[in-house]
């Protein structure tokens, strides 16, 4: 099981980004990504989540409006879209599996890739 991130980097606040999650591996049809971030001297927290059998999202309220979550089945890649980027934004951004959305912001995930670095800032 593999869960890579790519996309990050250095973007300019008003920007856009479009961070990737290339999943491989897994063995049971249905599961879900979910993409969290955590920003330097803050806990963790979560963003999105979306299934991979019919594209169900799910943010957290305070990411709704310039987060996209989106999937690619044929390409097994989860994406992150993020608008309108600002220098709080500044995170590693982490993709990760479990079977289901329920409670993805609180509950452990079973999978997790090692990180992309966005950093945001003129």
């Amino acid at each position: 099981v593999q869960l890579v991130e790519s996309g990050g980097g250095l973007a300019q606040p008003g920007g856009s980004l479009r961070l990737s999650c290339a999943v491989s591996g897994f063995t049971v049809d249905d599961y879900v990504i979910a993409w969290f971030r955590q920003a330097p001297g803050k806990e963790r927290e979560a963003v999105a989540c979306i299934r991979n059998d019919d594209g169900t999202r799910d943010y957290i309220d305070s990411f709704k409006g310039r987060f996209t979550i989106t999937i690619d089945n044929a390409k097994n890649t989860v994406y992150l879209h993020i608008n309108s980027l600002k220098p709080e934004d500044t995170a590693v951004y982490y993709c990760a599996q479990r079977r289901t959305c329920f409670g993805f912001d609180v509950l452990p995930m079973h999978y997790w890739g090692k990180g992309t670095l966005v950093t945001v800032s003129s």
